[in-house]
């Protein structure tokens, strides 16, 4: 049978939760609004709710005579009083329950007989009057005292006799409710108040006779849910209750994989089902992906949080893979040389590994205006450190290094000092915007296990042994590899119910998988759990590894900017520019009036100020800040060249031009 909503949560006992309920005639928020400050507004009819808690909210005020419904904070300091009516009743228990005779902290209820009543001993004429001393639920009695009056027994009796009233006595029972003034919470927490009418103290404020129902916040649960629902009572919406009825009806609760992870260890082993398999563009590439869609179940054998390595293999970008390895990996690698493309990647380079050796892959030249020295192809150099110097063009980063002595250069050093000091077994300073080409010198030739490298991350290296465990390593195939990273993934250990000893790794944070529990049991017996090899290589995209790189790598600052170049000397207007640079091989016609001569130029010199620069070995004008920047003067030349003078002759004014063409005739 439906009940409205509010009606059948205001008789609601708390100590029968949970309750399960069907919704008989849905609600429906105007706009297709489903929530309102976290409140569940929308239902259809057929939805099955399981009532979990009930907590009074506000009262629920509705007009008798007008129709009007408004409602009243719990907390409202105006008082109603009661109006003064009579309720009938058919039993003496109606009389017991409805007015909470009996009940210590209810005053005493005396009611009214309109029928004659045969009890055991006596029998009580119409216009009896009883009040209820006291009630005894186990004997389904009462003990009622009978007033002087009308309807006294023939049989003569005390004055104020006390008789055994049966609960299941019928007849026709009154009770006369005097007027009194309550709080809206003393009445919708009272079960004999509320069926009352009321009206407001204030008469400014009286809107007629009042009937006052609480209006409960319920907390319920749904199928297919994951969070808890919460609505008012007084939606406009009836409900049946089939917690009798629907038998063992499962409320499914779906879980995210993070979710899953979070949980403690009891609860797993245990076996899930998919609800809502991955996306279509997953960062992983495993050949266990395609099998989780949904309906399929799978054993989460259990948790874990375990360091994995971000592994990148193959030379072009088009033919590059991505992995993320587990510490279980038993193959072994060797270390690879490093090549770096800038003096800033030997710097970063450096921090992890001191004292690092590089052997120059490119021949550099050398540019004395922005402080770059030339390396020539096989020089070895040693990193220092990090260094600030003064270039030509200002103060900047650099990475101090030392040349490297071979065996056949010892007997060299003379010519090397007659050349220029410096040249081998002195510093260096490599500014950090430089290109170049540099590969890392090694005389490792050690094999490693993946552990033993994690400190010493980024590494190329290349897999020389193949992990015993898997029956094809994807890593020993690929000419190189490239360590990037270590990085903590919590993983689910799973496997499929028709393999349940082929485990593999699930990260949960990559992927975006729905599942839910099930009371399907484990398919091997109890405490006998078989042994699962666990895959340690994931092959994964590159938007995993940018994935990476923003959460796992430390954020470094760019590389520096080149600084600005030395101020070049101003070039000549295009007005001023002679007609041989303008492209004309034949001089302008002679006219009578216009002097060849050119005017007069100044210097270059005082045009054009030249800062001295020394010539020196190269690098000589990047130097710390530390030591003395000034070199020898350069001696300007204080005459014009020979070169000036010819450009003297060649500079002809720009009005000449313009002259002769307004002087020749057009035919």
């Amino acid at each position: 049978m439906a009940f409205p909503l509010l009606q059948y949560v205001a008789t609601l006992d708390g100590a029968s939760l949970p309750r399960i309920l069907r919704v008989c005639s849905g609600v429906y928020f105007q706009g297709s609004v489903y929530e309102i400050s976290g409140n569940e507004v929308c239902f259809s009819t057929g939805d099955v709710i399981k009532v979990t808690g009930i907590e009074l909210s506000s009262v629920c005020c509705q007009d008798v005579d007008g129709d009007e419904t408004f409602e009243l904070p719990l907390d409202h300091a105006g008082l109603l009083t009661a109006i003064p009516e009579a309720a009938a009743y058919d039993t003496v228990e109606e009389v017991v329950k409805a007015e909470g005779a009996g009940s210590e902290s209810r005053p005493p209820v005396t009611f009214t007989s309109r029928s004659e009543v045969a009890l055991a001993d006596v029998t009580l004429g119409a216009g009896a009057v009883l009040t209820v001393i006291s009630v005894a639920q186990e004997e389904r009695r009462c003990r009622c005292r009978l007033h002087p009056g009308p309807g006294r027994p023939q049989v003569e009796v005390e004055a104020e006799a006390e008789v055994d009233v049966p609960l299941a006595t019928r007849g026709q029972f009154y009770v006369s409710r005097g007027h009194g003034r309550f709080t809206p919470r003393e009445i919708v927490t009272s079960a004999h108040l509320r069926g009352r009418r009321f009206r407001f103290d204030d008469g400014a404020a009286s809107r007629g006779a009042l009937v006052l129902s609480p209006v409960y916040q319920i907390c319920a649960i749904m199928s297919l849910r994951k969070d808890v629902l919460r609505f008012p009572s007084s939606l406009a919406m009836d409900v049946a209750d089939i917690t009798d009825t629907c038998g063992d009806v499962g409320f499914v609760t779906p879980l995210s994989l993070p979710e899953v992870h979070s949980q403690s260890e009891e609860s797993f082993p245990a076996v899930v089902e998919v609800l809502e398999g991955p996306e279509m563009r997953s960062v992983l590439k495993s050949a266990w992906l395609p099998q989780l869609r949904a309906g399929a179940r799978l054993i989460f054998h259990g948790r874990a949080t375990s360091p994995m390595t971000v592994v990148s293999g193959g030379k072009s970008r088009q033919a590059r893979r991505y992995f993320l390895v587990s510490e279980r990996y038993a193959g072994r690698f060797r270390r690879r040389p490093r090549a770096f493309d800038s003096a800033y990647e030997l710097y970063a380079a450096s921090a992890q590994t001191p004292a690092l050796r590089v052997s120059a892959a490119r021949d550099c030249e050398e540019a004395e205006e922005e402080g770059l020295p030339g390396l020539s192809v096989g020089e070895r150099l040693e990193v220092l450190g990090r260094q600030k110097v003064r270039l030509p063009c200002g103060p900047a980063d650099a990475v101090a290094c030392v040349r490297l002595r071979d065996a056949d250069d010892e007997g060299e050093d003379e010519e090397d000092e007659e050349v220029g000091a410096g040249r081998r077994g002195g510093l260096l300073y490599l500014p950090l915007h430089m290109q170049g080409r540099f590969v890392e010198l090694l005389s490792d030739n050690k094999k490693y296990a993946l552990k033993a490298l994690g400190d010493k991350l980024p590494l190329d290296v290349k897999a020389v042994s193949r992990d015993p465990e898997m029956e094809s390593d994807p890593l020993v195939g690929l000419p190189s590899l490239r360590l990037l990273g270590v990085t903590l993934e919590p993983t689910i250990r799973a496997s499929f119910l028709h393999a349940p000893h082929l485990c593999f790794e699930i990260p949960t944070r990559r992927l975006g998988v729905s599942v839910c529990r099930t009371r399907q049991p484990l398919p091997w017996p109890p405490d006998r759990a078989p042994e699962c090899a666990v895959e340690p290589v994931t092959e994964v995209t590159e938007e995993f590894l940018h994935q990476f790189q923003k959460e796992a790598l430390p954020v470094l600052s760019p590389p520096p900017r080149p600084p600005k170049r030395c101020p070049a000397a101003p070039t000549r207007d295009f007005g001023a520019m002679t007609i041989r640079s303008r492209g004309s091989s034949l001089p302008p016609p002679a006219q009578a009036g216009v002097s060849h001569r050119p005017p007069t130029v100044a210097s270059r010199e005082s045009l054009t100020p030249r800062a001295s620069v020394p010539r020196a070995t190269p690098n000589s004008d990047a130097r710390a800040l530390t030591s003395d920047v000034d070199g020898p003067a350069r001696e300007d030349a204080a005459v014009k060249s020979d070169d000036d003078n010819y450009e003297q002759v060649e500079d002809v004014p720009t009005a000449t031009p313009q002259r002769t063409r307004k002087s020749v005739g057009f035919f």
